[in-house]
């Protein structure tokens, strides 16, 4: 299976999922403006409509999605409706940005091999909730962050790119949490920019990006 690739008639298009602050989707952004990201976001997606990461987007002029979960009976229903919206506006990948609601195959089976996601730790470590509390209290010297593809597990899509953190002995869990979330600023635009370029080439669990 190979990376999607999109003509040059149209830009590569990205939905976002979030549901706190946004800084992913914020970095993600300034990568887009900048014209690193060769991708343009084209919808936020979001279960908490008071969530800051909706200011971000109405500032930056992106269309959002919002909903809440108690208004729908099942979770397929309201995956339905954001099934509707990704496919008008023709998105080529999903992103979850701290999006903190489970998946179901509605949009996991139709986005497969395009739906991706940023976990602070080095998978299949510490997979969850709290990662980075996880590492801290385990006493590990390395952590880091991955994105994988989803696959309708909790953290257990195949493994597209990781990078490392060193742990230092004068680290506090606050001073780690920084480095992490720079690992993540870093890494997750560059990921993006592969599908974008239509470099990404899955074959089961093993991912080649060239």
């Amino acid at each position: 299976m190979t990376g999607h690739t999109v003509g040059s008639q149209r830009p590569y298009r990205i939905a976002v999922f979030a549901s706190g602050q946004g800084s992913n989707f914020q970095t993600l952004l300034d990568s887009s403006r900048e014209g690193k990201l060769g991708a343009e976001i084209v919808l936020l997606v979001c279960n908490k409509p008071e969530a800051p990461v909706v200011e971000r987007a109405r500032r930056a002029g992106v269309e959002c999605f919002l909903f809440e979960k108690k208004a729908y009976a099942r979770r397929e229903d309201y995956e339905a409706e954001i099934a509707q919206e990704l496919e008008r506006r023709s998105v080529d990948l999903i992103v979850l940005a701290g999006y903190m609601l489970l998946l179901t195959p509605v949009l996991v089976d139709a986005y497969q091999g395009r739906m991706i996601n940023i976990h602070p730790s080095l998978l299949p470590s510490f997979p969850g909730k709290d990662a980075i509390g996880q590492a801290w209290e385990y006493g590990v010297k390395i952590t880091g962050v991955t994105v994988h593809l989803v696959d309708g597990g909790m953290d257990t899509g195949p493994v597209i790119a990781q990078q490392a953190v060193e742990i230092a002995p004068e680290d506090t869990v606050e001073s780690l949490e920084e480095k992490i979330h720079a690992a993540e600023r870093d890494l997750y635009p560059q990921v993006v920019s592969w599908f974008a370029a239509g470099k990404v080439r899955i074959d089961g669990r093993r991912i080649t990006v060239g």
